[in-house]
């Protein structure tokens, strides 16, 4: 039996899930239990997500067990709108710019959820969200570049389309010490690796325009992607 199956057959025999969350959360610490919160969303309802999404910031900061009651309710959400209750877009969306990276992660496990049965829809509600705020585009970037979603050539297509435009607009973005810029700037430094290894035809040809740019975090974000395991064969074979 799988880690998660145990916890599933554990909430399944519990009326108040909160405190067995917080012990079993491994927070504070430097990772979250995410087996754990995969379980929840899998036997959870939309009452229990809405209540632990109830811990907001201000009584439950990162980090913390009553923080990590969010991140729950945070994936839970991809539950409720991959069955069809799409309204919870945009409460992900809200949530994208949550102050708490942890929230943030959990948007991205939260879209993904839906991704994995809806992806053709889940694109075209990315293209929205890549024309937000940095969190919006980070959000975006990191939920599309999930390795078992990019399938078929046509949506990875799209979804490099998708990382072009925000490469596009990050020129454009004056403050870069901003935690929003810092917060992309960290999640596109790997996701067109991941992106590229999905149609490489494509995805190289996108991806060599911009090893010439001069912007220096653009350039920062090129060079960390190169590093990535999934590119050393292209680097290997003279970038061909």
């Amino acid at each position: 039996m799988s880690k998660i199956q145990e916890y599933i057959e554990k909430l399944q025999n519990l009326e108040d899930w909160d405190e067995y969350l917080m012990q079993e959360s491994a927070l504070p610490g430097p990772r979250a239990n995410l087996e754990l919160i995969q379980a929840v969303a899998e036997v959870g309802d939309e009452k229990t997500f809405l209540h632990l999404l109830s811990y907001t910031p201000d009584i439950a900061p990162v980090n913390t067990q009553q923080g990590y009651l969010a991140c729950c309710g945070t994936v839970g959400l991809g539950k409720l709108v991959k069955s069809g209750k799409t309204k919870y877009l945009e409460r992900l969306r809200l949530l994208a710019s949550d102050p708490r990276w942890r929230i943030r992660e959990c948007v991205a496990m939260a879209l993904q959820i839906y991704g994995d049965e809806h992806m053709g829809e889940l694109i075209t509600e990315m293209e929205m969200w890549a024309k937000g705020n940095s969190y919006e585009k980070r959000a975006a970037a990191a939920a599309l570049c999930e390795p078992k979603l990019l399938k078929h050539k046509e949506q990875v297509s799209k979804v490099l389309q998708i990382l072009d435009s925000i490469a596009c607009s990050i020129k454009g973005i004056p403050d870069r010490k901003d935690e929003g810029f810092k917060a992309l700037k960290k999640g596109m430094a790997y996701c067109w690796s991941v992106a590229i290894v999905g149609f490489p035809e494509e995805g190289k040809q996108r991806f060599e325009k911009w090893m010439t740019c001069d912007d220096k975090d653009i350039n920062w974000i090129i060079k960390e992607n190169l590093k990535k395991e999934r590119l050393k064969k292209w680097i290997k074979n003279g970038q061909n």
